[in-house]
């Protein structure tokens, strides 16, 4: 049979894993031959185990943890005790995947677990920053002011990236839309086309050439076309998701005019107000900067901040990390880094220079629209005057001979 074990060392440190053994007896006895002591033993089925697997595959909206993080705080602020909050929350929840995981949290509580590392069994619900903030709340008895904090962090993370989601949304299905009407033209209406061009025997142009071989390759391959778009969607997603993939992408997205500038002002407002939650916590900078880091979107701000917690545990200061000529950060976020650091209140700099850019985010989303429909127009535009010039032309030619 095989068990999980959640047991403390000589020193006080926690430590979990799995061990096979006859029973629970057994499984206490190897665990003092390694001379640490369990706090709890529990049998694992193996229909537990692909349970608790699948769950993992699903990630909790954000919605729905800022409402946890602010119902959990008024309940234990008003002298409930952490596991009967959790029972009740749990027994309330309507997401079903989130709900299991507020329910196993009052458990793990009941078995003598601290809710931070009970958290830490639940990745997928409950990032780094969450579990660092909570374990700092914990120990210093402030957890209630810790969850409104995160309450609020969650809250501007979800309004953020409902932000960018609708304004993206417009040019993503107008695009979409274009593309779905220019191979159903290739298909079924350009062959049409053809066939007046072949009665006529006219030597046709080389656009028009490579337009009519295109549709004639796709309409006489219809499945094969479908199927090599979707290996080429497919294999698009799967490059992206590579650290290489990755790589690419966001330097791309960076470089692109409109989407570069949004891409900066998003991972600074992230930066900027994660990084002052965390250190309002008590969490040191170096850890800060690690936790910070798994939260950036883009590749190069990630890579940047990882460093630049490495280099922070020599003796240099932050600004001066960030002030080099690769950085992607923008020059204001490094100097008032640099009058934080000078004057000792670099959280309080960091929580208003989170204000300020998600104030220019949600600028920046309500003109987006405005700034995408030209685009799109010239886009539109363009095919329009390609597919003029290679079939709409070549037809007035022809009637002109006649």
């Amino acid at each position: 049979m095989k068990f999980e074990y959640l047991a403390k060392d000589k020193n006080g440190q926690k430590k979990e894993g799995f061990l096979e053994a006859e029973n629970k007896k057994r499984v206490a006895e190897k665990l003092k031959e390694q001379k640490i002591w369990p706090i709890y033993i529990n049998e694992i089925k193996n229909k537990k185990i692909k349970k608790k697997n699948f769950s993992g595959l699903f990630s909790i909206p954000l919605k729905e943890k800022m409402i946890f993080c602010r119902h959990l705080g008024v309940m234990i602020d008003s002298g409930l005790s952490m596991s009967n909050a959790l029972d009740i929350l749990g027994n309330q929840e309507e997401n079903k995947g989130f709900k299991k995981v507020i329910l196993t949290l009052g458990k793990d509580i009941k078995k003598g677990l601290s809710l931070a590392d009970a958290m830490t069994k639940h990745p997928h619900a409950f990032n780094k920053v969450f579990t660092s903030m909570v374990r700092v709340g914990e120990t210093g008895g402030s957890l209630n002011e810790i969850l409104n904090i995160l309450s609020l962090q969650l809250e501007k993370d979800h309004k953020l990236i409902s932000k960018v989601r609708g304004a993206l949304i417009y040019p993503v299905i107008i695009i979409t839309v274009m593309i779905i009407i220019g191979i159903l033209m290739m298909i079924f209406v350009v062959p049409k086309i053809t066939d007046v061009f072949r009665e006529f025997g006219a030597e046709l142009p080389l656009l028009t050439r490579i337009v009519i071989g295109i549709s004639d390759f796709m309409s006489q391959q219809i499945l094969l076309t479908l199927g090599l778009i979707f290996v080429a969607v497919g294999g698009t997603i799967f490059f992206y998701k590579t650290p290489t993939g990755k790589k690419i992408f966001h330097k791309i997205f960076l470089r692109t005019p409109i989407v570069g500038t949004l891409v900066m002002k998003l991972n600074s407002a992230r930066f900027s107000r994660i990084l002052s939650s965390l250190l309002n916590s008590g969490v040191s900078l170096v850890e800060s900067l690690k936790i910070t880091s798994d939260t950036l979107g883009n590749y190069y701000f990630k890579k940047s901040i990882l460093e630049a917690s490495e280099d922070v545990q020599k003796g240099k200061s932050l600004s001066e990390i960030l002030d080099t000529k690769n950085t992607p950060f923008p020059f204001l976020v490094i100097k008032m880094i640099k009058v934080g650091e000078d004057t000792g209140k670099t959280p309080e700099i960091l929580n208003k220079l989170a204000g300020f850019y998600e104030e220019e985010v949600d600028q920046t989303t309500q003109n987006l629209s405005s700034v995408i429909e030209p685009v799109l127009m010239v886009a539109v535009g363009i095919a329009v005057a390609i597919f003029a010039i290679a079939i709409i032309k070549p037809i007035y030619s022809l009637m002109d001979l006649v």
